[in-house]
């Protein structure tokens, strides 16, 4: 599987935070469809199918991220 660029994962993260935190989910049509754009670009660059996923996921592929902690993306056996 290929593998976005970490700071294309920050960046994605960064847009999606901030529309989110600005409930852009019950703005305008433009504002819901930016939101939407970049949560299926998140889920596309992480190989994921919903955003909540694709952030998990994208938040452990960048720098500084506990790589040996997978506690969150696995579940206790």
């Amino acid at each position: 599987m290929l593998m976005a660029h970490p700071a294309v994962l920050a960046d994605l993260v960064q847009q999606y935070e901030t529309l989110h935190g600005l409930h852009a989910e019950n703005g305008g049509p433009e504002a819901q469809q930016r939101l939407d754009d970049v949560a299926y670009t998140l889920c596309v660059a992480t190989g994921t199918r919903d955003v909540d996923a694709a952030l998990i996921a994208a938040r452990h592929q960048l720098p500084g991220a506990r790589a040996e902690d997978d506690s969150v993306l696995a579940p206790d056996a």
